[in-house]
């Protein structure tokens, strides 16, 4: 093929790129673009040419020309010193008014006396990048927690009833709200929702709205275009944009103002908002999940969360049992965390004195599975080997230091599943604990008595041997 037939088929080849590809004059104005770039931005062609590339938003262009104010080229691609732009990260504003995120390479073109006769710009759509990076950091959490039920541990009857309801919950786009105390693991639930669902394919945003004014709140959620404020030096896509496809989870939802409520209500009931300074419309596709450790009943009451919104987010509702109603997964809980602790730190520790054991099934839980987690943290750095004694916990444990008992040592077995060392090594810690009342242990481990009687049998238990460890 010759140089005039190539020419007079440039068309056509152009529109074979995968990659958007636009021709700008010097003034700015667009005088080509092909079929990819209109497949980006959702603009024809014939919207484009003759248009400023201004039209198109992209915050590096705008930065850009910020940049070059009082010189006699309008835009740092037609400074001389420069002349080219090479694998920019930057965002295009497409026609409905979304962003997508690309990756810009960019020429300045001369004539035979070095004049710009203008610029040449290719442009890679870089979402599907952006996807699998979340995906990575997403698989790279899920790997940091890998026993138990989506990195939830628990083998009792509380906790697999709320496996069930996750499972049905997961199955369905319908709204969800996680109640429980602090520290429960009511991130891990709405993960675990995500990780079961039929959006686990798409992305998995989380926000917690407590401690943000509601200027700040609002252009987190929904995003802000340049200009809306002191600061927004470019537009900026929100958690809700992001989450398109996917599920979104906002924690600590009953500590948003009601302005922000009134705006979450109309996504819910629209699946549509508006950029803070902005007053297009944007479509969204993402299933809500809310927690909150509030009454938000008594907020209700209180006239400090919306009656409406309430019944909107409230649709299926779970509620994490505090780890004191559920003793019984306290050591397996334990196991997981020595076992993640010993391959973090490399420290030869391989689980706790029997006394320590005992005062974990005697703890109240306040901070619930988070405190464990810290107490056991922090045994890690004082201890150096073998087995975690009291006088390895933490100060609020110092109490039962002080009581009288032979030391013994219940060690946590790597291989041993969490679920046999919950039955066999709570059920001892519960048996121990009430002077070998099987019903008031049976009480304590939320089960019946023959449970008790069945677990001693399956486990060889010697109700003897254990009260005279």
């Amino acid at each position: 093929m010759r140089e005039h037939e190539i020419n007079r088929q440039l068309d056509a080849i152009i529109n074979t790129m995968h990659d958007g590809l636009i021709v700008i004059a010097p003034d700015g104005a667009i005088v080509m673009v092909n079929q990819a770039l209109e497949t980006l931005t959702g603009y024809r062609a014939e919207e484009l040419i003759g248009r400023p590339c201004t039209l198109l938003g992209c915050d590096a262009c705008e930065l850009a020309i910020q940049s070059q104010e009082g010189q006699s080229w309008w835009c740092a691609l037609f400074d001389p010193a420069h002349g080219s732009i090479k694998r920019v990260r930057c965002s295009y504003r497409r026609k409905d008014g979304s962003c997508v995120p690309v990756l810009k390479n960019a020429s300045l073109l001369h004539d035979e006396q070095g004049r710009p006769l203008g610029a040449v710009e290719t442009i890679i759509d870089i979402s599907e990048l952006d996807r699998l990076d979340q995906e990575v950091s997403r698989l790279a959490r899920q790997l940091d927690s890998v026993d138990g039920f989506c990195g939830i541990v628990g083998g009792s009857p509380a906790m697999q009833k709320v496996f069930e309801v996750i499972k049905k919950a997961a199955a369905s786009d319908a709204p969800v709200i996680i109640q429980g105390e602090s520290g429960t693991g009511k991130e891990l639930a709405a993960r675990a929702i995500h990780q079961c669902g039929n959006r686990r394919e798409g992305p998995y945003v989380q926000f917690s709205c407590a401690a943000l004014n509601e200027s700040l709140l609002e252009s987190e959620l929904f995003g802000h275009a340049k200009g809306a404020f002191t600061g927004a030096y470019r537009h900026r896509i929100g958690r809700f944009e992001a989450a398109n496809g996917g599920d979104i989870f906002l924690d600590e939802i009953g500590d948003i103002p009601l302005s922000t409520q009134a705006k979450l209500l109309r996504v819910l009931e629209t699946k549509q908002f508006e950029r803070v300074g902005d007053h297009q419309p944007i479509s969204v596709d993402a299933r809500i999940i809310t927690a909150t450790n509030r009454d938000l009943e008594q907020l209700l009451a209180q006239g400090d969360f919306r009656e409406d919104l309430y019944f909107r987010i409230n649709v299926i509702p779970i509620h994490l049992p505090p780890l004191r109603q559920r003793l019984g997964d306290v050591p397996a809980l334990v196991n997981t965390f020595i076992q993640r602790f010993a391959r973090k730190t490399g420290k030869p520790i391989n689980g706790l004195s029997r006394r320590a054991m005992e005062c974990f099934m005697s703890h109240p839980w306040p901070g619930n599975v988070r405190e464990l987690k810290g107490a056991l943290e922090y045994a890690f750095v004082v201890a150096e080997g073998g087995v975690i004694g009291l006088e390895h916990l933490p100060p609020q444990f110092g109490q039962a230091r002080t009581r009288p008992a032979g030391e013994g040592v219940v060690e946590v077995d790597p291989g041993a599943a969490p679920a046999d060392l919950s039955q066999k090594e709570a059920l001892v810690a519960a048996l121990r604990r009430t002077g070998g009342n099987q019903t008031q242990a049976a009480r304590l481990l939320g089960v019946n008595r023959v449970t008790v009687y069945n677990r001693m049998k399956k486990y060889g238990i010697e109700l003897k041997k254990v009260m005279h460890a």
